[in-house]
């Protein structure tokens, strides 16, 4: 169906989100060259507030509340986000039309003055036991002061290139960051480390690209039907229904990361005491069927099983 007039992508204002909103763009344009594309740009919560920890920024959606009003409101035609910022439970009148381009989903450790990648025990090694490790998330403070109990975690707001600066000034020794956002800035030679999922496992839907859309507007769901990839969506079907079945939000210390490989999905669910005094882990897999709405079927349940087996081990 041909669309006349231009369609209108809103997104926040970093870099990373104007370089993924780019990728969007350039992708659609690939693929239907006679469309016009506007970006907005639109400051959310979760950009204006940037002195405060994230648990202390009360309620969710608070990277995407302004850009989804916009998105009901008839403002712009389509959002792009970082699907881990997206909470399970969309508002009313909205769908997530793509989920696609999904980059590395673990995350890395930046380490002050160090270039280039090494094996992680090897990075780990190089660092005083007491380094002063920044990060904002909850979910990697958590794992993280399980597995480095003599690491000082200390809070670290702010976009990319706020991170490193912070990083490079020396008020920290290393950072921890998703993957995904360096090698989109092109950045992959300040990741010293990929955290094992053993060690650190990512936030649901890590390194995914999401494109939001009113769920009534059948032109951009057609159009937008092209980017969206089918393996990454039963991934993460099941990691986003795991962490939904623990409840967890931005406020919650829980991780979920999804794999296809032979014909088998595999799921990887971490949860943690807050203090690090104890983290759950499970490992489920399950074989996936021929038929593409039975696979998304699998993964919901996979994750649900997943997160079972973490109350059952006492996780609360």
């Amino acid at each position: 169906m041909a669309i006349a007039r231009p369609l209108r992508v809103g997104t926040r204002g970093s870099k990373l989100a104007l370089a993924q909103t780019e990728w969007v763009v350039k992708a659609l344009l690939t693929r239907h060259p006679d469309l016009r594309i506007e970006t907005v740009i639109i400051r959310t919560k979760g950009d204006v507030i940037a002195d405060r920890p994230l648990r202390e920024v009360a309620g969710k959606g608070f990277f995407v509340k302004e850009i989804e009003a916009a998105l009901l409101a008839g403002e712009i035609d389509l959002a792009v986000h970082s699907l881990k910022d997206l909470p399970t439970e969309l508002p009313e009148g909205l769908t997530i039309a793509a989920l696609c381009n999904r980059l590395e989903p673990s995350d890395a450790l930046v380490v002050r003055h160090r270039q280039g990648q090494a094996d992680w025990q090897e990075v780990v090694a190089s660092l005083s036991t007491d380094a002063r490790i920044g990060t904002s998330s909850l979910r990697r403070q958590a794992q993280l002061k399980h597995a480095f109990p003599h690491w000082q975690l200390c809070e670290l707001r702010g976009n990319v290139d706020t991170r490193l600066r912070k990083l490079d000034e020396g008020q920290y020794d290393a950072i921890v960051v998703a993957a995904a956002g360096l090698l989109r800035l092109g950045l992959q030679e300040r990741i010293a480390c990929l955290l094992p999922v053993e060690v650190c496992c990512p936030a649901a839907g890590q390194g995914v690209l999401a494109v939001e859309v009113r769920s009534d507007d059948a032109p951009i769901l057609s159009l937008l039907q092209t980017l969206d990839e089918w393996d990454v969506r039963v991934e993460v079907t099941a990691e986003r229904a795991a962490t939904q079945a623990l409840g967890a939000g931005c406020h919650a210390a829980v991780g979920a990361l999804a794999r296809i490989s032979g014909g088998k999905l595999h799921l990887w669910v971490a949860a943690a005491q807050l203090d690090g005094s104890q983290v759950w882990r499970h490992h489920a897999v399950a074989t996936l069927p021929d038929n593409p709405s039975e696979q998304l079927k699998v993964a919901h349940a996979l994750g649900k099983q997943a997160a079972d087996a973490l109350r059952r081990s006492g996780y609360r």
